[in-house]
């Protein structure tokens, strides 16, 4: 799809851009590092890869400084200068707090190790870590002239944009595999989206949405499909590293479907030491899949830059499977370049390592999060990463979201007593 998409009853492409962001200086192509202007509607580059928000560093680094960032409100709008809504466009917000960054020690030690920490982001809105992306996609969208927005979902990004588009007063269109949970599907609806449950994986569903915005039926928002999502999932990294006292950890085991959070870090990195906020040292990133859908992990093994479809993807973990990802060479450039690697788990190890972190640490995961878990587990047997380095794993979404075995006895009351219990 060529720049300058025209969504739904939006200004054509070509039209005067809005007033923008005093920082942002242009998008860029992530694969040729073509310009494109600021302040207009895009999705793809014309090269069809995904574009990247530029910004004035130098004039972001006078603004921004550690002290400004710690005096301001724990939101993951405290970064402002680093996201791209343009001067005086106040944020559409439900709240979004700064993640804690929770210690697991009970998980550390059934595995002989230490340091082992996860970022909780089921505590964002909508429970999910799709509350960022989504949240300055809309702000973005609404600001640039759009009525009506799509995407395709495997369940928690389709609650996330349909919650802030109600917030924003934008329409929804959300279209789901027929895999993804019910609690997601009606979640989703819940907050007033048109949703369609389909007889396809999630980037099938993808093409109906693409030929709908090609069409002017709506705007396509969909994973890298537009620049902002990203930005908003950036905001992972730029918190983490001031959690951490501005370093970065040993390595970071994030799971990874279409990888929007994993290439975000990566480029808060990047304009994290550009501003003098943190230095060169680069955490290893170790991108997870779950063994019923591993393209990029794949590709990884077989040392090639871009991930052919995995056909009859399936896995409990819906929230990675996704059988072709638009950022996959710059998932994989990421990986590479940290010293790190794509790694995949079975689904056993995933159920088993949700229940027993739960049992451990009281901190009830996803099943994406249980797949870091165990891809970590994986790691230190392998020797990849060590059982004393800091290491931080990503839970995505909230527990509770998903469903859950029974373990719970029925008794009867007026028989039962204290001993039998």
């Amino acid at each position: 799809m060529s720049t300058g998409a025209p969504g739904y009853k939006v200004e054509a492409a070509g039209a005067p851009a809005k007033r923008a962001h005093m920082f942002v200086t242009h998008l860029e192509c992530s694969q040729t590092g073509e310009h494109y202007p600021a302040g207009q509607l895009h999705n793809l580059s014309r090269a069809g890869k995904p574009l990247l928000v530029r910004y004035d560093l130098e004039r972001v680094r006078a603004a921004l400084t550690r002290q400004v960032i710690a005096d301001r409100a724990p939101t993951m709008w405290k970064w402002r200068e680093l996201l791209p809504m343009p001067e005086g466009v106040e944020p559409v917000s439900l709240g979004e707090p700064v993640t804690p960054l929770l210690s697991l020690p009970g998980t550390a030690a059934r595995a002989g190790a230490k340091g082992l920490l996860v970022k909780d982001e089921g505590r964002l809105p909508t429970g999910s870590f799709k509350a960022r992306g989504m949240a300055v996609a809309v702000i973005m969208a609404r600001h640039l002239g759009v009525e009506r927005i799509a995407i395709p979902t495997n369940g928690n990004a389709g609650a996330a944009i349909a919650a802030y588009a109600a917030r924003a007063g934008i329409a929804s269109l959300v279209i789901c595999p027929a895999e993804t949970p019910e609690i997601n599907v009606r979640e989703t609806a819940a907050y007033g989206a048109k949703v369609l449950v389909a007889d396809g994986q999630i980037d099938e569903c993808g093409a109906l949405v693409g030929k709908g915005a090609a069409e002017g039926r709506w705007f396509d928002c969909s994973t890298l499909k537009e620049p902002y999502r990203l930005e908003g999932k950036k905001v992972m990294g730029l918190e983490l590293v001031e959690q951490l006292g501005w370093r970065v950890p040993d390595a970071i085991f994030y799971p990874t479907g279409g990888g929007t959070g994993l290439i975000g870090m990566w480029k808060a990195f990047d304009e994290l030491e550009a501003l003098g906020l943190t230095g060169p040292k680069r955490p290893r990133m170790y991108a997870v899949q779950a063994a019923g859908c591993a393209p990029i992990v794949r590709a990884f093994d077989r040392g090639e830059e871009f991930a052919e479809r995995w056909e009859g993807a399936a896995t409990v973990a819906t929230g990675i499977r996704v059988p072709k990802a638009v950022g996959d060479f710059l998932i994989l450039r990421a990986v590479r370049d940290s010293g790190g690697a794509a790694l995949e788990v079975d689904e056993q190890s995933i159920l088993q390592a949700v229940n027993e972190v739960a049992c451990d640490d009281g901190t009830l995961l996803c099943p994406e999060g249980g797949a870091v878990v165990a891809a970590w587990r994986q790691a230190l047997e392998r020797g990849l990463v060590g059982a004393y380095e800091q290491v931080v794993l990503f839970n995505c979404a909230n527990g509770n979201k998903y469903p859950l075995a029974d373990r719970a006895r029925r008794i009867s009351l007026a028989v039962a007593e204290p001993n039998q219990l």
